[in-house]
């Protein structure tokens, strides 16, 4: 009986250490991408999948890893959050200050992008009650001329203003914010 317990015991120890690992590293890293200027400041927090030689966009019978028309995370692990510090308009759609869990609908001819009041969801895997939606937009998405392993977000300020882009694979896509 003292051998089971003991067996029983490093077996739970092993179990604990090992998730504690893969929550410490996971799999698809947890980036943090931030964007100041004078009168606004915007935060996303999220993770980045690789690619991995898998087929990232595409229909659900092509076995697409975020297949068109489905609801994605946009990212891996926890729900992608957007944070800003002052009313914004996001793609044109106006956007009280606070956090907002961000996710997706790719599709091919148009990406429909929703933000949310349940920011604060861990894993997020099944589509979050659409009664929380804050807001609703769509965007076109754009080729990349070379595809891109990692999973990115970043925020561009040119010309033409800020936008928040997200591109992966042979896909990318930029939300204006104002």
């Amino acid at each position: 009986m003292k051998n089971v317990l003991k067996i029983v015991g490093v077996l739970f120890a092993a179990g604990i250490i090992y998730i504690a690992y893969m929550l410490a590293n996971p799999i698809s890293p947890k980036e943090t991408i931030g964007y100041s200027s004078e009168n606004k400041t915007f935060q996303v927090v999220y993770s980045r999948p690789y690619k991995n030689d898998r087929l990232i966009f595409g229909p659900e019978k092509d076995g697409a890893l975020v297949p068109f028309g489905k609801y994605w995370r946009t990212g891996a692990n926890a729900a992608t959050t957007f944070e800003t510090s002052s009313d914004v308009l996001f793609n044109g759609e106006e956007l009280r200050a606070g956090k907002y869990a961000l996710f997706t609908f790719p599709n091919e001819k148009r990406w429909k992008i929703a933000l949310g009041s349940e920011s604060d969801v861990f894993f997020a895997i099944s589509r979050p009650d659409p009664e929380f939606d804050i807001l609703k937009t769509s965007v076109t998405p754009q080729s990349l001329e070379k595809p891109l392993e990692q999973f990115t977000m970043e925020f561009s300020d040119d010309s033409l203003g800020v936008s928040l882009n997200l591109a992966w694979d042979k896909t990318t896509i930029s939300i204006p914010l104002e």
